[in-house]
């Protein structure tokens, strides 16, 4: 019978692989914990109405990408292809935007979305991502841009840099798009199929389309900085003088805007050198109009996300080396069944206690469970059979000396715990 296979676009995570992505995680919870955000957990699937409106129906992500299923009732879900509309759902619905502001949050979820699987792009995908409801002031975006930097360098990823650029607001988005169109379409002829259906739903995709005649016309497109209002203009300023202040190296980057509808403001993007195509290793900005658009009040929004599977082609780049499996404190090898039942009951024991212990369970041999221990990296074995069970001592092994250096102590068998301690 032929074996069934995993989806195309997903994957196994196993040891020692799954090491570097529980470092990653645990590393990101701190760093937002020390930012002052709380955890928050939505589900994987929502209402399609929710992307719909939230993301953006003209999407390349609601269009194409997303996963949609009929439920038995006939209501219409979709697996979640972003975090940033699941909060702001889960905000309304519980009742939160009247919290003390501003609202700090952070999660860690999977994703899924048709795309081509490649390095770093797969079709269900892990992210970071944070996200701040209430404030309208530009030291909110450098909260959360500040938090991804230190997130970066605290996984030991240095070949990064920041992109910045503003796309606006809906008082001075208009003129913007208005002239953008002008440009594009006296430029028809250059543009992909996809990009001329952009530029009557949303010009500014076009501005991040990967074809090569799209990018090259885009060089010479309008720029948004060039048509901002006062107001984001001087948003805009605030924050680059606080990323100045900082020391936070940036570039002002016109070419992003980012791929969903809800971005207003700020957005930007930390791209890692080195990695191959799919080099944004984190992307956000403002989205001040999502909760508004989603049933609730009026309150503004920033925040970002990073994929985890980048973050580790980044890590690898750079050479960084993540801690291991942790190695037992103790292995107990015992001989016959009395001393066996013994061995498990002193690992009960010292698990409880809080210490990593291991002993046989597959009936190995005095000689096979040496070496099994050894093939753990316990730091101590344990010697236990009918004699020593008797007498009410056995020989503690160090493993930790160099080879053929290990040294015994004979000890109680009851004070185990205390020797190890």
């Amino acid at each position: 019978m032929e074996s069934i296979r995993k989806p195309r676009g997903t994957m196994d995570v196993l040891a020692p692989d799954v090491y570097t992505w529980q470092y990653i995680e645990s590393t990101a919870r701190r760093v937002a914990s020390k930012f002052g955000f709380d955890e928050i957990r939505t589900p994987t699937f929502e209402e399609l109405a929710l992307f719909s409106r939230g993301v953006g129906e003209c999407t390349d992500v609601v269009q194409k990408e997303m996963y949609t299923f009929e439920d038995k009732e006939g209501k219409l879900f979709a697996l979640r292809p972003e975090g940033t509309a699941s909060v702001a759902r889960a905000l309304i619905e519980n009742g939160k935007c009247s919290d003390t502001l501003p609202i700090k949050l952070s999660y860690i979820i999977n994703c899924f979305r048709y795309e081509k699987p490649q390095a770093g792009r797969s079709r269900e995908f892990e992210q970071f991502g944070v996200e701040m409801f209430g404030s309208s002031d530009a030291g909110a975006d450098f909260t959360v841009i500040s938090l991804a930097a230190s997130l970066l360098t605290e996984l030991g990823i240095g070949n990064i840099s920041l992109h910045v650029n503003s796309i606006g607001c809906p008082d001075c988005r208009p003129s913007y798009r208005a002239a953008l169109v002008e440009y594009f379409e006296k430029n028809a002829d250059g543009l992909c199929d996809t990009c001329k259906t952009r530029l009557k739903t949303n010009p500014l995709r076009v501005l991040d389309c990967k074809c090569e005649s799209c990018k090259k016309l885009a060089e010479n497109a309008p720029k948004t900085i060039d048509h901002l209002c006062e107001g984001c203009k001087n948003h805009m300023d605030k924050l680059t003088a606080m990323l100045d202040a900082c020391g936070l190296n940036y570039v002002i980057d016109t070419h992003i805007v980012r791929g969903l509808d809800y971005y207003t403001k700020t957005v930007f993007e930390f791209i890692a050198e080195g990695i191959g195509a799919q080099s944004t290793v984190c992307g956000g900005g403002r989205y001040d109009g999502l909760v508004k658009e989603l049933g609730g009040p009026a309150l503004p929004a920033c925040g970002f996300a990073m994929g985890i599977t980048r973050l580790i082609l980044a890590m690898e780049q750079n050479g960084v080396k993540v801690p291991g499996k942790n190695a037992p404190a103790l292995y107990i090898a015992s001989m016959g069944q009395t001393a066996q039942i013994k061995a498990q009951e002193i690992v009960w024991n010292l698990r409880k206690e809080g210490i990593y212990a291991e002993c046989d369970v597959v009936g190995r041999s005095l000689k096979a469970q040496m070496k099994y221990a050894d093939k753990t990296g316990a730091m101590k074995v344990l010697i236990i059979g009918d004699s020593e069970l008797e007498s009410g001592r056995a020989m503690l092994r160090d493993m930790t000396g160099a080879m053929g250096e290990n040294t015994q102590t004979e000890i109680e068998i009851a004070k185990v715990a205390e020797y190890l301690r």
